[in-house]
């Protein structure tokens, strides 16, 4: 009988062990795996990488909007140098977002940033953006930071997108920690980024 009873408790805790371990690994890996599927699908807006732009470029023109918002904890102030542009599909092209800090210290800044309408967000294609690392302002430095994107001609193939002629990309600045110049320098060099505070080289 207790042979039995202990038989039955073991049938009992393991498959309920089993499922608190496969909760567990569900925890930890929904951050990442949800970042993937965003990165595959564009779900909710977000924008994919390339290398370079296709060779290839479409007759059907896009307005491309730029929009910014600051945290009110960062004491930057951002803007497009440009509010808009228009561009064909495939076409590889270079905007500039002008930060400024009016603090009287350095402050580093990191920033999130999607597309609208949400389903255009897997044919926004960026080659290289400032947001890939977090930057760094000394006191008053205004800096010209660049993102270079194109609209994979894909989007063409799509009829769901055949009502997109505006995309709105925008990016929401935070306040971050601040880097020392090497590490900064290595992480723009790791993610394609082409911009440092103290220094401008543009694609």
């Amino acid at each position: 009988m207790e042979a039995r009873r202990q038989y039955r408790h073991a049938r009992t805790v393991v498959p309920l062990l089993a499922v608190l371990v496969a909760m567990s690994g569900l925890v930890y890996y929904s951050v990442p795996l949800y970042r993937l599927f965003c990165q595959v699908t564009g779900f909710g807006g977000t924008t994919q990488q390339a290398r370079v732009a296709p060779g290839a470029v479409s007759a059907r023109v896009f307005t491309i909007r730029f929009n910014a918002d600051v945290s009110p904890n960062l004491p930057w102030k951002v803007q497009p140098v440009v509010r808009r542009y228009t561009l064909r599909a495939g076409a590889r092209k270079l905007a500039l977002y002008r930060a400024r800090n009016v603090s009287n210290r350095a402050v580093s800044g990191t920033s999130s940033f999607n597309v609208t309408p949400a389903k255009a967000g897997r044919y926004f294609v960026k080659i290289a953006c400032f947001c890939f690392t977090r930057q760094e302002l000394a006191a008053g430095q205004i800096e010209d930071m660049p993102v270079t994107f194109f609209i994979d001609p894909a989007i063409l193939e799509d009829r769901n997108l055949d009502d997109v002629t505006t995309i709105t990309l925008s990016y929401t600045f935070f306040r971050a920690s601040p880097l020392k110049a090497g590490k900064l320098a290595a992480a723009g060099r790791a993610n394609g980024t082409v911009k440092l505070a103290s220094k401008r080289t543009y694609p």
